[in-house]
Parts: structure tokens; sequence; C-alpha cells
């Protein structure tokens, strides 16, 4: 039960920041025709994906309880199976995506690495403030 807790607090950040960077930024700056340029989509696509899954990782590893935040591997498993599962859901929805050869995919391969990282150590840090 604890691994499901963290599981929905996770999904409902991460759809509540993913709505946000569509509304803010998609339908603002990039419109339907997309990006432009490398650096256009980093600013606009890879960065603002990168906060939300920080921030899903961070809530969903904020919410898993003791005593099993203290076991590695579950805690791990708590705060990075959300954005793991939303990159598996969006390579099998965009096809194109699932390319070895593509960009997009090791961009976004390498932001849910570097999210789930990154929340983790913000975890981390918060949890050693509150002691």
């Amino acid at each position: 039960m604890t691994l499901v807790r963290s599981w929905a607090a996770g999904i409902l950040v991460l759809v509540v920041t993913e709505y946000i960077q569509i509304r803010a930024v998609y339908d603002n700056a990039v419109g339907p025709e997309g990006v432009g340029s490398f650096g256009a989509a980093l600013v606009f696509v890879h960065i603002p994906n990168l906060l939300c899954v920080v921030l899903a990782t961070w809530a969903a590893a904020r919410v898993h309880p003791d005593p099993w935040r203290r076991v590695p591997g579950r805690h791990v498993a708590a705060a990075c199976a959300v954005p793991a599962a939303g990159q598996l859901l969006t390579v099998s929805l965009r096809p194109e995506l699932a390319n070895v050869s593509s960009l997009a995919l090791w961009m976004s391969t390498g932001v849910l690495l570097a999210g789930c990282s990154m929340g983790l150590l913000l975890d981390k840090w918060w949890e050693g403030r509150e002691a």
C-alpha cells in the first residue's frame, strides 16, 4: 500500500505539472508546428519536462513512509516508477520516438534519468533539513 500511495502522489504531481506545461509553454511558445531548433527544443520541451519529472519524483519520495524509505530499492521504485511509466507511455504512443537513433528518445531518456536523480537528491536534502 505504501508504494501505491507514493505512486498516486507522483501521478497527481506529474499530471498537474505536465498540464501546466502544455498550457503555459506548448500552447503559447511552441505551437502545432513544433520547435525549430535544438536550443528551442531544450528550452521549451526538455527543461520544462525535467522540472515536471523532478517534482513528481520528489512528491512520490516524500510520501513514501518509514521504514520503507530506508530500503534503497523500494525507495527508488516508489519515487521513480511514475516518471519511468510516463516515459514508456510516451514512447508507446509516439512510435517515431521508439527509434534508437532518434535524438528525441535520448534527450527524453536523459531528462528522465536526470529528473529522477535530482528528485531523489532533493528528497535527501529535504530529509536532512528536517532532522
